[in-house]
């Protein structure tokens, strides 16, 4: 792969294992309708006039995508549409985990309007506190909970091993590579987001990304010009990932090579990322779609990704669904998580949020590489769960 501007649009490319994401004016574009929900705003997009048959709303494919010019370019998506599934009847009692609650709300809101027929209460808190009273709910006889959706597959985890999960679909757990569920079957991932290294194109080539975050404390270029933040949930996930692949000595002497190595310390990865693009640094951590929603707003930011291989900074987590064992709506719940795996929902997902959808059939948004062109390390995400252990080991190594 070349280390010019041309060269990084060939994400797709053979000839390299590493993938880059080059953020032009049109993905820009797309952008600006892609902040809703796991950004904490809220959209309204398409003028769909879709009958959807017997008993249905007025909501079509349009409802649920994104707007701007390279959404309207996209292909319509593959995978299941909700035209092809059982209608959503009955009421569901949700918990909704973590900061993209609004995300679940605007998703539900859209499915509601669908099917007249179909309500759903909610519970929103963060993710932990609600796989906390799941637990607590399920040892003192069954909780109201129908379904258990989270921004954390840890806390996911936490429910599952606690025996208090349901059986899901296999119709939902077949179109979802295996890496982003359960390995029982007890969750699924239903939205995905990729760490990534946002950079500065005026200031760094492609070349000077290390393939890996363990040559980053080495790594010339990056000197006095790095930044993190390391109070934010999804760098304690990368850092616990590091934990699991290497251990908590190796992970330790890392974050003080980081240190000695002159990062700069964040309060958040959207900031990081705007910092990357005013040049204030050379590059940063952060998920993937941080460095989309500084495009949102300055179409000409100098600012693109790259993918490390293979380590804790290539980590894939997902945000996912899962069933609670005692609920008097199986059937129900069954067939919501069958829906928010739909080819609509997905499409939702990845045009509103630049989430990495779960399903093939449906591509992320403007140049990312697709979720099976990523090299993310082999863990086990229901493992991210200790991060009392990660904030620990952040303070001994005095990054908190």
């Amino acid at each position: 792969m070349s280390d010019s501007n041309d060269g990084r649009s060939r994400i797709g490319s053979s000839a390299s294992r590493r993938r880059f994401l080059a953020l032009g004016g049109a993905t820009a574009a797309t952008a600006l309708a892609g902040c809703s929900g796991i950004f904490g705003d809220s959209a309204t997009s398409g003028n769909g006039t879709g009958d959807g048959g017997s008993g249905a709303g007025a909501i079509s494919l349009a409802d649920f995508r994104g707007s701007g010019p390279m959404v309207s370019q996209r292909d319509a998506p593959g995978g299941t549409s909700i035209e092809e599934l059982p209608d959503l009847s009955g009421e569901l009692t949700l918990y909704l985990g973590g900061g993209e609650g609004g995300l679940y709300l605007d998703l539900i809101e859209l499915l509601e309007q669908r099917y007249p027929d179909f309500t759903a209460s909610h519970r929103l808190e963060a993710s932990s506190d609600l796989a906390n009273t799941i637990i607590e709910e399920n040892e003192a006889g069954a909780s109201p909970a129908d379904v258990f959706m989270s921004i954390d597959a840890g806390s996911l985890g936490a429910v599952a091993n606690a025996g208090a999960t349901a059986a899901l679909p296999e119709e939902a757990l077949s179109t979802v590579p295996q890496d982003f569920q359960d390995s029982e079957g007890r969750w699924v991932g239903i939205a995905g987001r990729a760490r990534a290294i946002p950079y500065n194109t005026n200031q760094l080539s492609a070349s000077d990304i290390p393939s890996t975050v363990q040559d980053f404390p080495s790594a010339s270029a990056l000197a006095n010009s790095m930044g993190w933040a390391p109070s934010y949930g999804a760098f304690q996930s990368f850092i616990t990932a590091m934990r699991l692949i290497r251990d908590d000595e190796e992970t330790k002497a890392w974050l003080q090579s980081m240190q000695d190595h002159g990062i700069e310390t964040y309060a958040d990865e959207f900031r990081v990322s705007n910092a990357v693009a005013d040049g204030e640094l050379t590059a940063g951590f952060a998920n993937h779609y941080y460095a989309l929603r500084v495009q949102s707003a300055r179409e000409d930011a100098p600012i693109e990704l790259a993918f490390t291989e293979g380590d804790a900074g290539a980590l894939v987590n997902v945000s996912g669904v899962e069933i609670i064992s005692g609920t008097d709506n199986a059937d129900l719940a069954s067939n919501f998580v069958r829906h928010v795996l739909s080819a609509e929902a997905q499409e939702f997902f990845a045009t509103r949020t630049f989430a990495y959808p779960m399903i093939p059939g449906v591509a992320p948004v403007g140049g990312l590489p697709r979720i099976d062109e990523l090299n993310p390390p082999d863990i086990n995400l229901t493992e991210l769960a200790d991060v009392a252990g990660t904030v620990d080991l952040l303070r001994e190594a005095g990054v908190l």
